[in-house]
């Protein structure tokens, strides 16, 4: 009891007595023009975790796709990691060997799973000609798939508690010998050891699985500065890198710049933050930012917890550097598919990055991970994918995400219906979906919001001498009832479009009368969705 209350109170001051970092989406480029790139920029995860194209390399898949992407108002694309995994068909996340793109014979193979590093810098390079900036995966905890084992002094620890030891110090034998033979020093001339590393998972001379944390020389332990599940999660997979080291930082800083300048890349998402010193990761960051055009980077991180007490000191240690994927919120949709009318809607962002920091909220519904048989299942279902989609794509708080698995067809988790809607929605927000926002979260089972819309006199863009559009806004209504019904919401969309007309955009034809005061009475069927543009710019 006495500990939750310290907690409480930790918190309150954190959120209301110590100062806060600047947000961080207002000083990254999200795109390839001056940031903001567009005035509604949007990401897409562009695989999923079976990811394979049946008659092209991944990355020549991504650059035929480059111009539909952009139609749709794509502006950035997360794409998997580029890096030689320990099997030919590796997602990337079995890392091995972070300076082969694709380049080298390595591991039974040339090209990664995604295809060649030429192919990979060409789909780059065609994605910036289309205003699409790519964002770098950077799989910076763990290695695996050493080329030879070693011998060397640990002790095994709790894999619950990884502080407590669970027996005596005994020499192991350990996968953590990368001499990266088919590269042959090009690019980086340094070898891993277990000098690099603070643990593993496997000893070969007793065929124990188990977690090892390595002991004597200069080894100091686990980092202190990670994530304090399981007493201290530095661990999580593979052999740990030791982000302490002074080889191992200086090579690390050193791909990180190489990276982006030898792709064209413009960013990256950094997986499994929670387990990796945060110092360290500060510190990569601003060392990328120092690569030319590089100052405004765009850097999103993976920190999985439903728990947002947990995220927010990640917020405040990142000084405004890094942007966080919402896990809070995807958690939150999840729970509203699966247990329907019963979930409150007013409460959907309870809880959540977004409505704690906005200006550092990177939204989703799903993504590789939460997908159905994934070691972090938590599938949005059908039944409310595309609301869930409706509140991060057309509201003004957050930077959206979208994932490959809900947009094209794929074997592991595509509904033909919700692509279609999701694509009507991209073009929703694209052309649609800017100006003032108001909220009527009135109703337990169906909430409603309004974009105004801009109405200045069309202008002119001066870096295209385009003529500016200023489109009328949109009206969105969310519902989760499981009853056969029709809800109905007034709510007003700006004087600035009375006496317009506006009509649907999914599945139907209704059209709403908006008054001299720009009120207007708007429906959608129980257990749906509904939005609503002007019916002269449809």
């Amino acid at each position: 009891m006495m500990g939750g209350v310290l907690g409480r109170i930790s918190e309150w001051i954190q959120d209301h007595i110590l100062p806060h970092p600047p947000p961080a989406l207002e000083t990254m480029r999200r795109g390839p023009h001056p940031s903001p790139p567009s005035p509604n920029p949007l990401m897409i995860q562009f695989f999923t975790w079976e990811s394979k194209h049946p008659e092209m390399s991944w990355w020549k898949h991504f650059e035929t796709e480059t111009s539909t992407l952009s139609d749709l108002g794509i502006t950035q694309v997360w794409l998997p990691p580029p890096n030689k995994a320990m099997v030919p068909q590796g997602q990337g996340y079995d890392a091995y060997d972070l300076w082969d793109l694709g380049e080298f014979n390595q591991k039974g193979t040339i090209a990664t799973r995604w295809g060649t590093k030429d192919e990979l810098v060409a789909a780059i390079k065609t994605a910036q000609t289309h205003g699409i900036d790519v964002l770098i995966d950077a799989v910076l905890n763990h290695k695996i798939g050493a080329d030879r084992r070693e011998t060397f002094p640990a002790v095994p620890v709790d894999p619950d508690h990884r502080l407590h030891e669970v027996g005596p110090v005994r020499d192991i034998e350990g996968w953590t010998a990368f001499d990266f033979p088919g590269r042959n020093g090009k690019y980086s001339t340094m070898k891993w050891t277990e000098e690099h590393f603070t643990g593993l998972d496997w000893d070969h001379r007793t065929r124990t699985k188990g977690v090892f944390r390595i002991v004597g020389g200069r080894h100091n332990g686990w980092s202190e500065w990670v994530d304090k599940e399981l007493g201290n999660y530095d661990y999580l997979l593979g052999v740990d890198i030791d982000h302490t080291h002074p080889e191992v930082k200086r090579d690390l800083l050193s791909w990180g710049t190489w990276v982006l300048e030898t792709t064209g890349a413009m960013g990256f998402r950094l997986d499994a933050i929670k387990h990796m010193d945060r110092r360290f990761l500060l510190e990569f960051i601003k060392h990328a930012r120092k690569v030319p055009g590089r100052k405004n980077l765009f850097a999103v991180a993976e920190y999985w917890s439903s728990d947002l007490s947990l995220i927010k000191p990640y917020i405040r240690a990142f000084e405004g550097t890094l942007t966080f994927f919402d896990v809070p919120l995807h958690y939150n949709f999840h729970n509203a598919s699966k247990i329907g009318s019963k979930y409150d809607l007013r409460r959907i962002f309870d809880n959540s990055v977004t409505k704690y920091r906005p200006g550092d909220a990177v939204t989703f519904v799903d993504n590789h991970d939460t997908q159905i048989g994934q070691t972090l299942e938590s599938w949005v279902g059908s039944n409310f994918k595309l609301q869930a989609y409706a509140l991060i794509l057309l509201r003004q708080d957050g930077y959206p995400c979208v994932f490959y698995g809900d947009l094209y067809p794929n074997k592991e988790c595509y509904d033909a219906n919700v692509s279609n809607g999701l694509k009507i929605l991209m073009q929703v927000r694209k052309k649609f979906a800017y100006g003032i926002q108001r909220d009527y979260f009135l109703e337990k089972n169906c909430i409603g919001f309004v974009r105004e819309g801009q109405h200045e006199l069309p202008g002119t863009d001066e870096e295209t001498d385009h003529e500016v559009i200023r489109p009328g806004g949109c009206a969105v209504l969310v519902s989760n009832s499981n009853e056969e019904s029709v809800h109905s919401i007034r709510m007003n969309v700006g004087k600035g479009n009375a006496g317009k007309r506006y009509k649907t955009c999914l599945n139907a034809s209704d059209v709403a009368e908006i008054d001299s005061s720009g009120w207007g009475t708007f429906s959608c069927p129980a257990g749906s969705l509904q939005v609503w543009v002007r019916e002269e710019e449809l």
